[in-house]
């Protein structure tokens, strides 16, 4: 997000976002959140852009970009798109089983326990929740959603606490 022009523009800036399923040189990410059914696994994959959480305080890494006010209201716009969309899916997804992605895993989300409560709700749906931005990969250093599951898978990259660069894929 620190140079990505979505954090300050409109979805259509984003670097990442791409929609064609046909492109096979970039991952598929039709918007910052956004659900793709796959009925024929009684599945549905939500993707959410819940960066708003980033901090108790709201989304603090926009200070490190240009536009540090128009950044804010993206990220809380989006977080706030993010939840209703889940809920949404929560409520109208036909699938069994639904795989929710973001890139914070639960214990970002102690200030929303609404959403906690949410992901360990397997009364219509099985729940598998992944979530990123620590580099490791675990089940144990997350907020429960028993009876469903949530893992923080590390990714390839990042800053360490000394703002050099940890690793690249």
């Amino acid at each position: 997000y620190h140079v990505d022009p979505c954090a300050c523009g409109d979805v259509s800036d984003c670097a990442q976002v791409q929609s064609d399923r046909n492109e096979r040189r970039w991952f598929v990410m039709p918007g910052p959140n956004y659900y793709v059914e796959h009925p024929e696994m009684e599945l549905e994959v939500i993707g959410l852009d819940l960066n708003k959480y980033q901090s108790p305080a709201g989304p603090d890494c926009c200070g490190y970009t240009k536009c540090e006010k128009a950044c804010r209201k993206n990220l809380i716009a989006r977080g706030d798109e993010a939840m209703s969309m889940f809920r949404d899916r929560m409520q109208n997804s036909p699938a069994k089983n639904l795989v929710v992605f973001s890139h914070y895993p639960t214990d970002y989300f102690g200030g929303v326990p609404s959403f906690l409560d949410e992901l360990k709700d397997n009364s219509k749906h099985h729940i598998a929740y992944f979530g990123g931005h620590r580099h490791n990969t675990d089940n144990t250093s997350t907020a429960s959603t028993w009876p469903n599951q949530n893992w923080v898978v590390g990714g390839g990259g990042g800053f360490g606490c000394e703002g050099g660069v940890l690793y690249k894929v």
